[in-house]
């Protein structure tokens, strides 16, 4: 069949035409990103074209946190439309006017994408969906809404508007907060009284802007000291360099870091630094010196497979599979163990409970359901989670849990996150200030020369 040029029957849009609704259309990396993304337009029009659809199909089987959000979204858009068809516009029930519907574009229609670009795919489809919604109804404003950035990209190129979506992200990356704060000029007798008294209501004046759990360098001159704000006592805090379980912070954010770890009044603290700043170091010799305090320790980290190719193809048990992608986890857990002699009391504790099972890895494909109690939950790569998968993970906790996420926002792995969009940077934004939360970020390399080298230059 012979394909219909562009604009054929269609009346180019007048630049006189007045703009009266704005049409956002959606692809599917925005749904399985978020399957509530349907109300997050408020009064405005949703477009899902009909190919999108068919890949939420292709992604509802599983256990992957973007299984689950396939289904529910497909439940979602099945609720709304139980006693109406899709071809028209329908009401979202977001409470402020929404409305939502399919679009078609048939095969014999002409594929403006498909004549630019040279090929067919789904993302072309996708396109030519949005490019049929601009020229039918030229008083709505449409643009495509996607995480894929090529596809932005394309959608520009064809001069159909494009944008990321926006909900869950961090409003202003380069104001990230960091959790702590320099204080110079501080008088040298309120620094001798917070090494001897252990904590100065005094000091805390300095900053108006103190939040609960915050830490401080403190400094007149050669004199300093280390110290975090606690809402309870309503005062500063010092902070000893102690060792934890053999590990000696070798900075004052280190020290920061392991204070947190082991601070029995906060429940979730998130840890973010460049590669051999210490991060997962940390984070398990703190777990280790709590053994006591928790029935288990619980190791995890994100998998990405490397050239497209799924931890299914991998022989072996379940546990078999990702052993390969938690081997940084173990290589800090040696590094540990060999701080001690092979016979001594503490190098046999971490055989014991890896024997035990009371330190172990779990994929947190499994963790939807589970309910985590008597436990410390290490979460390594966290960067590479979705906003959602992190709420669903944290709403895990259950009595006497704690939960340790670290990660670098500038090293992120998969596609469709960016240093605004992901879960680490999102828990950040969210729950600074908060009770029974901390976090800090380290900033000096502490592996090698050669590995801050690599950071400063390469």
């Amino acid at each position: 069949m012979t394909s219909t040029p562009p604009n054929s029957g269609t009346a180019p849009p007048s630049a006189n035409v007045k703009v009266t609704t704005k049409t956002f259309v959606l692809d599917t990396s925005v749904l399985l990103f978020d399957h509530s993304a349907l109300s997050r337009f408020e009064e405005n029009q949703v477009a899902i074209p009909i190919t999108v659809l068919e890949e939420l199909d292709q992604f509802k089987v599983g256990n992957e946190t973007k299984n689950f959000e396939a289904r529910e979204c497909i439940r979602i858009i099945d609720r709304l439309s139980k006693t109406q068809t899709l071809q028209d516009w329908i009401d979202i029930d977001n409470g402020e006017g929404g409305k939502l519907k399919i679009v078609l574009h048939k095969e014999s229609e002409y594929s403006e994408a498909n004549q630019v670009f040279g090929s067919k795919s789904n993302d072309h489809r996708i396109l030519d969906a949005a490019l049929k919604l601009q020229k039918e109804d030229p008083t709505t404003s449409v643009t495509l809404v996607t995480k894929d950035i090529n596809l932005r990209l394309k959608a520009k190129a064809l001069e159909l508007p494009a944008e990321d979506y926006k909900n869950g992200q961090v409003r202003d990356v380069k104001l990230r907060f960091t959790g702590k704060t320099l204080i110079e000029g501080i008088d040298a007798d309120d620094i001798r009284k917070l090494y001897v008294q252990g904590s100065s209501r005094k000091i805390t004046m300095l900053d108006p802007h103190r939040q609960n759990n915050h830490y401080y360098v403190l400094r007149n001159g050669s004199s300093s000291a280390l110290g975090y704000y606690s809402e309870a006592s309503k005062s500063i805090e010092r902070i000893d360099k102690d060792y934890a379980y053999g590990i000696k912070p070798r900075n004052a954010e280190q020290a920061f870091a392991l204070h947190a770890i082991t601070n029995p009044d906060v429940s979730l603290v998130t840890i973010c630094g460049v590669a051999g700043t210490g991060k997962t170091l940390l984070a398990l010799a703190g777990a280790i010196e709590q053994r006591n305090r928790f029935n288990q320790i619980i190791l995890a980290r994100p998998i990405v497979a490397l050239s497209n190719r799924d931890i299914g193809f991998l022989p072996g048990d379940a546990e078999e599979k990702i052993n390969p992608y938690m081997q940084p986890l173990w290589d800090n857990l040696n590094f540990i163990k060999s701080q001690f002699g092979k016979n001594e009391r503490k190098s046999r504790v971490i055989d014991e409970l890896k024997t035990q099972k009371k330190i172990t890895i779990c994929p947190l494909a499994y963790i939807r359901g589970r309910s985590l109690a008597n436990a410390i939950f290490i979460i390594d790569e966290a960067q590479n989670l979705t906003p959602h998968e992190v709420k669903t993970i944290i709403t895990r906790a259950g009595e006497n849990c704690k939960i340790v996420l670290t990660g670098d926002i500038r090293q992120i792995d998969t596609p469709y996150l960016d240093e605004q969009s992901n879960g680490l940077s999102y828990v950040i934004d969210r729950l600074r200030g908060k009770d029974l939360y901390a976090h800090i970020t380290l900033e000096k390399g502490e592996r090698s020369n050669l590995a801050n080298l690599a950071n400063t230059f390469l």
